[in-house]
């Protein structure tokens, strides 16, 4: 039996900072896939990096801790998140 903790979920994330040009987007693909998760990470217009992750909540919230972290590439001013169930179509996760 599987636990809230264990479900599936998407994992909304806007991370604003100098985080476009400095292989960001890069980085974060290598995190996810360490932690098994599927999704995108895209360029916005305003500057922001989008990333869309799915799966385990556990790997999910490991993935938000590095976003956050000082060891990413540019520098991170705010990470803004939003937390949802999976809806699936990712294969893999892309820099998109």
């Amino acid at each position: 039996m599987r636990t809230n903790t264990d479900a599936a979920v998407r994992l909304t994330a806007w991370v604003s900072g100098r985080v476009q040009g400095v292989g960001f987007r890069w980085w974060t693909r290598c995190r996810a896939l360490e932690l098994g998760l599927v999704g995108e990470a895209r360029n916005l217009a305003d500057r922001r990096v989008a990333v869309v992750a799915e799966g385990d909540r556990r790997a999910c919230e490991q993935l938000l801790v590095a976003l956050r972290g000082d060891a990413t590439p540019g520098r991170i001013d705010e990470v803004v998140v939003q937390w949802g169930e999976a809806r699936g179509g990712f294969s893999g996760f892309v820099e998109a």
